[in-house]
């Protein structure tokens, strides 16, 4: 069933998994503020029944980053161009970056597992993308980058708080800073990657991964990714405890006992 299917995203849901496709080969998936509000719609009109949401591209690569039309003069027809948004206020200014995080902030929520399937080159924003997910299959060809630097700019699409938490900080700075390309072989050994396949295997490697999150109590891996989310800003007492807490509410759940 499809739910949604404009500027350049497709939203298809088959049962309990839901399927957000970058269909825009023709631009290498190249983003947008248009389709930046298309993936948080998207998020919106995910139904509670879906469990897993996997993230793919058409095409040869899952996306080249920022349109580079943002850069024109102009910008895009109907959006404040960079030096709009530079004139505006700061409240102005943070409300728009704000605006354009949205495509990237739910795809971490606890009621699902998000899933990207990264093929080719994910630079920039579509690095960005593949962050934003819990976890990352990738093709053999994938390659990752950072390139906001070499343009003036910093990361400010949500990534840079996973990528810390993947790489560590010295490793997200190298890449950062100097904009280099990560491959496939690297980013399963930093952590970037959970799995790297060839690429005519990338999704059958997806559908497999989601067939065994499937196979997992729901409730159990809510509370489980909720316990792993917060686990970073906790200390190790503090941790045990939410440990018990979600144990409990667990036992008393698989056994009927209410409060």
């Amino acid at each position: 069933m499809t739910l949604l299917d404009k500027d350049g995203v497709q939203l298809t849901v088959d049962d309990m998994v839901a399927t957000v496709t970058l269909n825009n080969p023709a631009k290498r998936n190249a983003q947008s503020p248009a389709l930046w509000r298309a993936l948080a719609e998207a998020g919106k009109l995910v139904p509670g029944t879906v469990r897993v949401v996997a993230l793919r591209a058409e095409g040869k690569s899952f996306s080249a980053g920022l349109d580079r039309q943002a850069f024109a003069p102009e910008g895009f027809d109907g959006e404040p161009s960079f030096l709009d948004m530079a004139r505006g206020s700061d409240s102005e200014l943070d409300a728009t970056i704000a605006g354009y995080q949205d495509a990237f902030t739910w795809w971490r929520r606890n009621d699902i597992v998000s899933i990207a399937a990264v093929q080719g080159h994910a630079v920039g924003a579509g690095f960005q993308l593949a962050l934003a997910c819990d976890l990352r299959v990738c093709a053999d060809d994938a390659q990752f980058a950072m390139r906001e630097t070499s343009l003036g700019l910093v990361p400010d699409l949500t990534g840079t708080h996973p990528l810390v938490g993947l790489v560590g900080y010295a490793r997200a700075l190298e890449i950062c800073a100097t904009g280099r390309f990560v491959h496939a072989e690297e980013a399963e050994r930093t952590g970037l990657a959970n799995l790297v396949v060839p690429a005519a295997e990338l999704d059958g490697a997806v559908q497999d991964l989601a067939a065994a999150l499937l196979a997992a109590d729901r409730d159990a891996v809510i509370e489980t990714k909720a316990l792993l989310r917060g686990a970073v800003d906790r200390t190790y007492e503090e941790q045990r405890a939410a440990e018990r807490a979600a144990q409990a509410r667990r036992l008393r759940a698989l056994v009927g006992v209410t409060d």
